[in-house]
């Protein structure tokens, strides 16, 4: 993926997207629901903020190839 400013949004129906500052098509979608913004007690932007940081930072090592890739079934907690 060519390097570019991301921003982080939240949308009028509540979902929080990523996407390119220059484009208004979504790279990756979150969608709370309300029972985890209740438990978030409206601190689900700022989980959001943290998710989103954590998985760019992901993608930009994986793309760098800095992380082991496992084959075979993976159980994601």
């Amino acid at each position: 993926m060519p390097t570019s400013f991301l921003e982080i949004v939240e949308l009028p129906d509540g979902r929080i997207i990523l996407r390119r500052a220059e484009d208004e098509e979504a790279l990756v979608t979150l969608d709370f629901s309300a029972d985890a913004k209740a438990f978030l007690q409206g601190h689900h932007l700022e989980v959001a903020k943290a998710m989103l940081n954590v998985g760019v930072q992901m993608a930009g090592r994986l793309a760098e190839g800095d992380m082991d890739h496992h084959e075979g079934p993976r159980v994601l907690h």
